[in-house]
């Protein structure tokens, strides 16, 4: 039994899917097939069970997978023992908020690689929350409460919130002083969804998180858009000050009810590797930490 058929096991297992498998690991779907099937057929065992919708462990590869898992996990030990000189190698898979990739990660990420130079990273980047542990992600970056219970979590620090207008929009409708200002203006409303959630305001008042019911005449679903929509008039938006300070010096943005700003927004990496980090996983997630750091607040 050779420890690249268990990794090629272990992978279709955790993503339920021989083409993710072969996607994470550069293999062909028939390679992925060919080495399962031959590990059953070394075994005498059925290890998966294999319908149109899904691919799952069956009994046998239940107790498989978590040895499996261990004895991977050992080795990649054993490996990294006599290979600390030797350069990281392999692929890394993240996904990033679009603008904090833009703005912040991507410009830096040849520093990362010069030093790093047998690295291939995979970024993903989009608003929705992937799905970390399906979707082969080795560390994403979230920007928000966290949901995910399952997963590792470290906390990076907070990015503070700023208010926004367009002067054209204040020259229309007039500058807000005060909430109560804010019934007669309109807000840029971001929603994943498209639909549901309504729009609100946020602020916060002796320590408590109040959303103030808000009109809106345009909602978009991805930060890109949402910045755009305010630069052009469409109405007030709530945004990391972090980034903004050109727009604001270009006279495109300006600042509104700068002691009614929402509540700081926690930025985390998070993982599904357990204790058993990947050293190239490990190396990318502090360098991340260490570029995102000047943008950050502690917590």
């Amino acid at each position: 039994m050779e420890l690249e058929t268990l990794r090629i096991f272990v992978k279709v297992a955790e993503l339920a899917s021989f083409t993710r498998a072969g996607e994470q690991l550069g293999l062909s779907k028939a390679r992925i097939s060919q080495s399962v099937r031959a590990l059953e057929d070394e075994l005498g065992s059925t290890l998966l069970s294999r319908t149109t919708r899904a691919v799952r462990p069956t009994p046998d590869g239940e107790h498989l997978l978590a040895r499996a898992t261990r004895l991977l996990v050992e080795a990649d030990e054993v490996s990294s023992m006599f290979q600390a000189a030797r350069a990281l190698r392999g692929r890394v898979r993240i996904d990033l908020p679009a603008i904090f990739a833009r703005d912040v990660i991507i410009p830096r990420l040849p520093e990362f690689l010069v030093a790093h130079p047998q690295l291939e990273v995979l970024i993903s980047t989009t608003d929705r929350r992937v799905d970390v542990v399906r979707e082969g992600f080795d560390c994403v970056l979230r920007i928000g409460a966290l949901g995910d219970s399952a997963l590792i979590a470290r906390r990076l620090g907070v990015l503070p919130m700023v208010n926004c207008a367009s002067p054209a929009y204040l020259k229309k409708h007039g500058t807000p002083t005060d909430i109560a200002d804010l019934d007669g203006h309109i807000v840029v409303h971001y929603s994943l969804a498209l639909a549901g959630d309504p729009p609100t305001f946020e602020y916060i008042e002796k320590g408590r998180r109040i959303d103030k019911p808000m009109r809106s005449i345009v909602t978009v679903n991805s930060a890109d858009a949402y910045l755009a929509a305010c630069v052009a008039g469409l109405g007030i938006i709530q945004v990391p000050r972090s980034g903004k300070s050109a727009l604001f010096a270009d006279g495109k943005l300006a600042e509104i009810l700068p002691e009614h700003t929402a509540e700081p927004m926690p930025v985390s990496l998070l993982h599904a590797h357990g204790r058993s980090v990947p050293k190239r996983v490990r190396a990318l997630m502090t360098w991340l930490a260490e570029t995102l750091e000047p943008h950050l607040r502690a917590q």
